[in-house]
């Protein structure tokens, strides 16, 4: 539904859709055979801005799409009583393989709000959106010639190919419905990304009905798929071969999440990454490969930020005092207020300017608790002046900034609930420590007081929110109080160690490049032997995973 390849390009809200992107681009450096669906949206997701008494309003200005070809192509789908045409769009400027992107807001055409914002609108807006994704998508790669091998869902907003995919197979080939699904089953592959219940859509039936969503299939039919109402992630699992979670956490949460789901695929893991090329400063890769200044190359980055937080909010930082960076959507698990919570410990900290705090982020424009945070956040930048900033409009510039210029990266969600959390790796890969609770891919990297620190290791579970938020908030204190601040001002050699071993961590172990070779190697393999054998007699282990030459390139390489 989202990609994130570059700011000029604004058809993202955030982390999964800049996932989107650094998957496309780590595909096209390893000649990967390998193309990518998704929507041209009009207005963006949004561009947020601070108003009155720091709350976030929101602004919508139609974009100029400069890097994006008119294939010629168009196709169409019948959503909500009318036939819609859908153009068919192409971006392959920035080193990814191609993207195809659907749009039916063009001169002409009454059907423009339909991809007008991403995740705006109404239950409507948002089912008409997946139709033209999900089944139009597949009629684009028809009517481009693309041949597919295997389709992978990232997050359930495409979940209605697979009901293209049994129309075809049922009309072309005169396939029941249960044979047209098995067969189906053969060529998907599913990534969930939340265990946050509301990530997770569901649509009533009457609503579907209403769209024209069924394709052609019955309420039965779409009933044993989804349920009723139809679950997105739930179809999803059970139109496809093989799911993942985005890390082992995740992996495991998402297993105990959906395990009473019939007939559901089996959830594996593989981490999240992110595209070293895009992310990590060139500077910070040259003084580590080459044994270089490193400190030199992080304060050059450090200075770049505090130049960008004075020229966009009037507020100069000092450049020699340790930099706090936490950017995240804006939801309440997230816990960007956590730090602030004990007046009396962390006021004299920002009096003295020995701690500055930098925040980012977006909240959903129809999220007025999300909203609130945000508020917050500004309100807490007011009261300390000069040594806390929120910096509006969050996008892939301002993350650039921020995973490149903070001396360390905060983030402390309460567990299990965030899935992943890939503004980490990015800062990791940039020397940028980590302060973390152990959530999402931290626990698989991250070493204690080697490469970043730990907030409460070792997991409690049965804990209220209450509980969690005060055991987590007193750890917080005394990490930081105790070890992070006094190694910034004390112990620069021993900082500098740490840096290097966060790079040397993240560099391959959390990078797109990694990633994409276990998806192949753990998901896409498997799943095309699939299409070649009945699938209850798949071997529980695969040659190709014993393969001692990869067409991959090498991981120090990228």
């Amino acid at each position: 539904m989202e990609y994130g390849l570059h700011e000029e390009l604004p058809i993202y809200a955030g982390g999964l859709g800049v996932l989107a992107g650094d998957y496309l681009k780590a595909a096209h450096d390893s000649g990967l055979p390998m193309v990518a669906i998704g929507i041209l949206w009009n207005q963006d997701y949004t561009h947020q801005f601070i108003g009155e008494q720091g709350r976030p309003y929101d602004t919508y200005p139609n974009i100029r799409f400069d890097s994006v070809k008119d294939t010629g192509v168009t196709v169409q789908v019948r959503v909500r009583g009318a036939d819609v045409v859908c153009k068919v769009h192409k971006v392959d400027s920035y080193g990814n393989v191609p993207l195809y992107l659907l749009d039916t807001n063009f001169p002409g055409s009454e059907h423009g709000w339909m991809t007008n914002r991403l995740y705006g609108g109404s239950g409507q807006d948002r089912v008409a959106a997946e139709i033209i994704l999900g089944i139009g998508g597949i009629r684009a790669l028809r009517a481009l010639g693309i041949e597919v091998d295997l389709y992978h869902l990232n997050e359930g907003h495409a979940t209605f190919c697979g009901f293209e995919l049994i129309r075809e197979k049922m009309t072309h080939y005169g396939m029941t419905f249960h044979q047209a699904w098995e067969d189906v089953r053969k060529e998907l592959i599913f990534t969930t990304h939340t265990p946050v219940e509301a990530g997770n859509e569901v649509h009533g039936h009457d609503l579907l009905r209403l769209m024209e969503a069924y394709n052609g299939l019955t309420y039965e039919q779409v009933k044993d798929i989804g349920g009723d109402p139809f679950n997105m992630t739930v179809a999803a699992l059970r139109l496809s071969h093989i799911a993942n979670g985005v890390s082992k956490l995740h992996g495991q949460t998402a297993c105990k999440m959906w395990s009473d789901v019939h007939n559901a695929a089996c959830i594996i893991s593989v981490t999240n990454g992110v595209h070293n090329r895009t992310w990590q400063d060139h500077s910070i890769s040259d003084a580590f490969e080459h044994k270089g200044d490193l400190w030199e190359a992080h304060l050059n980055n450090k200075y770049r930020l505090v130049d960008y937080i004075e020229r966009h909010r009037n507020v100069r930082l000092n450049p020699d005092n340790l930099i706090v960076g936490f950017a995240r959507r804006a939801a309440p698990y997230k816990r960007s207020d956590l730090i602030f919570r004990t007046a009396e410990v962390i006021e004299p900290l920002l009096q003295e300017r020995k701690l500055q705090l930098v925040f980012s982020g977006k909240a959903h424009p129809n999220d007025g608790i999300g909203k609130d945070i945000i508020q917050q956040l500004v309100r807490m930048s007011e009261k300390y002046g000069n040594s806390v900033v929120f910096l509006e409009n969050y996008n892939m510039e301002v993350a650039r900034y921020m995973v490149r210029g903070c001396d360390v990266w905060l983030n402390n969600p309460r567990r299990p609930l965030e899935a992943s959390g890939t503004s980490g790796m990015k800062a990791a890969m940039n020397g940028v420590l980590n302060l973390s609770t152990v959530d999402g891919w931290v626990g698989e990297g991250l070493q204690h007081q080697v490469s970043g620190w730990l907030i409460n290791p070792d997991i409690e579970a049965h804990l209220q929110e209450w509980e969690q938020d005060e055991r987590d908030l007193r750890e917080l204190y005394r990490v930081l109080l105790n070890e992070v601040i006094p190694t910034y001002y004390n112990n620069r050699n021993y900082w500098i160690q740490m840096m290097r071993a966060s790079i040397d961590m993240a560099r391959w172990q959390f990078s797109s490049h990694r990633m994409i070779r276990e998806y192949f190697d753990l998901m896409y393999e498997l799943t095309r032997d699939a299409q070649e054998m009945d699938l209850t007699s798949m071997p529980m282990h695969h040659p190709e995973m014993d393969r001692t030459e990869s067409p991959f390139p090498s991981p120090y390489n990228q």
